[in-house]
């Protein structure tokens, strides 16, 4: 998404090469021996736009503490300077957002306060990290070290010997657009600051953040800066300060700082809920609660490569969402008031429009505990601000993207079992979601083209329309906006019949089918339809208008809830499979999988979304495509394109397919890797593909998945034997090219048998993922 969108990975397999090859790559720092922790590479993704950060942080932890490169997004591979170490980061977003209180250690008089002008320069070669620890030597001779607990980051600087020492705190500069600052030195260990600033895309917000730094011993000096100026002995400013230390004896500084979104007092209760600590014990507590994190899922066969893209992209998908409340339960509603959790945790940062295709459901199979606190969360946000979210940053409303994305999130977590106690709660905000619009005042604008789109079963495509809230309009999108809605619909469908809403479970399942008013027969394709319902924009499906971050070709397949109606519309399925085959220019994938999805797939600047006719792994709308095939017949074309798409994540810098959305495509790797995708998400259907690993073993919580645990197996899978002869459950044949959430929920095997060749298995017409009725 933009929004969180998406750089696109790599232009061509050479251009990537030649950018390893100029600049060295930093290390994965190497836990001990035998622990999941070495095999995550935190560096992947952190050049060409895949916009991931090296930094610390513990799963899900408020707190991403890593060094800000001058990237809009905070860390770039290719830069060599780093600006600060900030407190916040969102893996894989597209807009400036974040980059909160950058700090940085420096020796003399400090002179400058523009982080751009006093940045330390610093080899790749010097610099390491692992999951919840970095580290990197600068060029000025200070050795900087960063860990985490889940309101904390801690900093360990090394210094050389100096009786000038310093440690800059900047307020006023962050990733994103400031709006004010404060900084307060309030003895002689604890610097306070309050830092309020836009965000996401637009200036939207403003929201604020609460930070108390504690050093481990008195400074010598001290002073703060407003603008250029820079005032010895102040002890309060509005731009930041700076401490000083003499470390001509001792040579290490350590420092904890607590984050809150809710005031001064909430950084405090996190501090001392969670400082006290030494450096070296945060390290060690990251280092374990990652690991057993990463243990839910154990690999076997695969090479060291291989293993160590799926544990990166394992890692990268319990980075968010993010703590919001505070150790005491306190957090900042949508109503910008305080609230208290009371039983669960509050989550926030909802990039929606990425994660309900993939992540939502990775995390109710591995972590259904804090995806149940999540989907509560949700449900708050309409109760404390008056609306359900569509972009969520903090307590902010950014409208990035459009659709309407938090229907099937829910849902899912409804058919997933997250949601006892709360499934009437979450269907009236969805109802009231679904069926209408939120008033002026509020600063969301949820389903915006709901009115037209319940009138007149399209949301019409206005170029230009004026917006009257800041972010992305719905009436831009009108063509994919239609698709969206009736997705949603479809989703919200199922959730009403399960809940014994009869009526309103008919009333959506009708409304699932308005894809097809935008359906334009002259055209074969998906087309916008402007206010008076007339199609409109370029006939040509690959530059066509209104499409959120796509074209025709690739929003043709965005219909999970009814593939064979959309089927029927292309032709039928040898019309489908011809288009699909060219979609996904077949049979140059044959021949060289790899090179077809870099040099034909992947195209020109990462931001590319438009004027193509072929699949762009490297965005969401397309997702779910490759599993198309699993309903035309031809599930061995699923396979194949799936394992090409995989050979897009590599173990280095580039290694990342276009923006990670929060951890949006990481889930796609993760689960395409395991065999298991969720191709209608919203509800529960997971289609089949044949694993990459000869074993998966995953460790489920039994209050949740009654089974406890699933094993995968496909022995002797490879690049050459990776086609489907049969699919055994339990011992129990299975033919179906799919699994339902009432079956995996207490599976124990699922077993693959695979080959060098095409099979019948899947092909049958009873084999495919059944529409949703």
């Amino acid at each position: 998404m933009r929004g969180t969108r998406r750089p696109r990975l790599c232009l061509a397999g050479a251009m990537a090469a030649s950018a390893l090859l100029a600049i060295p790559a930093a290390r994965a720092a190497e836990p001990p021996d035998g622990h999941l922790t070495g095999l995550v590479n935190p560096f992947i993704g952190s050049q060409n736009e895949g916009n991931t950060f090296p930094g610390a942080a513990v799963p899900f932890g408020m707190v991403q503490l890593s060094p800000d490169t001058g990237h809009s997004t905070g860390y770039d591979h290719s830069q060599n300077h780093i600006r600060g170490f900030s407190l916040v980061h969102l893996s894989g977003v597209g807009c400036r957002i974040g980059g909160d209180l950058p700090v940085l250690p420096t020796t003399g008089e400090v002179t400058r306060t523009d982080y751009a002008r006093y940045a330390a320069g610093f080899r790749h070669e010097d610099e390491t990290a692992s999951p919840g620890y970095y580290r990197v030597g600068l060029d000025s001779g200070i050795e900087a070290e960063l860990t985490a607990t889940e309101r904390t980051g801690v900093q360990r600087y090394t210094f050389p010997a100096t009786g000038r020492a310093n440690v800059l705190l900047n307020a006023a500069q962050a990733l994103h657009k400031p709006v004010t600052s404060t900084v307060e030195i309030l003895d002689d260990r604890t610097v306070r600051t309050e830092i309020t600033g836009h965000g996401f895309c637009r200036d939207t917000g403003p929201y604020t953040v609460y930070t108390v730094t504690r050093f481990s011993r008195p400074f010598t000096a001290y002073g703060t800066w407003d603008g250029p100026t820079v005032t010895a002995g102040s002890r309060s400013g509005h731009g930041g300060a700076y401490v000083r230390f003499d470390t001509t004896r001792d040579r290490t500084v350590e420092a904890t700082t607590a984050l809150s979104y809710v005031d001064a007092h909430g950084a405090e209760v996190n501090l001392r809920a969670e400082g006290g600590r030494s450096f070296r014990q945060v390290r060690d507590a990251a280092r374990r609660a990652w690991e057993r994190r990463l243990a839910a899922v154990r690999v076997r066969g695969g090479d060291t490569g291989l293993r160590r893209t799926f544990y990166s992209s394992l890692y990268r998908s319990f980075l968010a969402p993010n703590t919001g409340s505070d150790a005491d339960g306190r957090y900042t509603g949508w109503d910008r008031r305080v609230h208290r959790a009371r039983g669960f945790t509050y989550y926030q940062n909802w990039s929606l429009w990425d994660t309900y295709r993939t992540q939502c459901q990775l995390l109710a199979l591995l972590a259904p505990r804090e995806a149940r606190d999540m989907a509560i969360s949700v449900i708050k946000v309409d109760e404390d601000g008056g609306w359900l979210p569509k972009w969520g940053y903090g307590p902010v409303e950014t409208n990035i993207m459009t659709g309407d994305p938090v229907t099937p999130f829910l849902t899912t977590a409804y058919q997933l079992g997250l949601l006892g106690g709360y499934e009437e709660r979450a269907y009236r905000a969805l109802r009231k979601n679904a069926d209408g619009v939120p008033p002026a005042g509020y600063p969301g604008v949820g389903r915006e083209a709901n009115a037209e789109y319940i009138a007149h079963g399209f949301a019409p495509y206005v170029k230009g329309r004026p917006q009257t809230k800041t972010g992305d309009s719905d009436y831009h999108q009108g063509a994919s906006v239609t698709l969206e809605y009736a997705l949603s619909d479809a989703m919200l469908a199922q959730m009403a019949r399960g809940l014994g809403h009869e009526e309103d479970a008919a009333r959506y399942a009708a409304r699932s089918r308005s894809y097809r008013n935008v359906f334009d027969p002259s055209t074969g394709f998906f087309r916008a339809r402007d206010a008076s319902g007339a199609f409109t924009g370029p006939a040509d499906p690959a530059r066509s208008a209104g499409f959120h971050e796509g074209t025709a070709w690739q929003y043709q397949w965005l219909v999970p809830q009814d593939v064979p109606g959309m089927v029927g519309l292309i032709g039928g399925e040898r019309a489908a499979d011809d288009r699909l085959d060219a979609f996904f220019a077949y049979d140059r994938l044959r021949a060289d999988p790899a090179r077809t999805a870099r040099e034909v797939w992947v195209h020109g600047d990462p931001y590319a979304y438009y004027d193509a006719a072929v699949y762009n792994p490297q965005n969401e709308p397309d997702l779910i495509a490759p599993y198309t095939y699993l309903s035309t017949g031809q599930p061995w074309k699923t396979t194949d394109v799936v394992h090409a798409a995989l050979t897009l994540f590599t173990d280095g810098p580039t290694g990342m397919t276009g923006n990670d959305d929060l951890g949006t495509m990481s889930a796609w790797h993760v689960l395409s890797s395991i065999g298991i995708f969720p191709v209608q998400p919203g509800y529960g259907t997971w289609g089949l593909s044949t694993p990459v690993f000869d074993r998966v073993d995953l460790i489920l919580d039994r209050r949740f998945w009654p089974g406890g645990g699933l094993t995968v197996t496909a022995p002797g899978t490879s690049a050459t034997d990776r086609y489907v002869q049969a699919v055994h459950t339990d011992a129990a044949r299975h033919d179906r090219t799919y699994l339902t959430t009432r079956e995996l929920r207490s599976l124990r095997s699922l077993a693959f048998t695979v080959g060098p060749r095409p099979s019948e298995w899947g092909t049958s017409p009873q084999a495919a993922p059944p529409a949703l009725k």
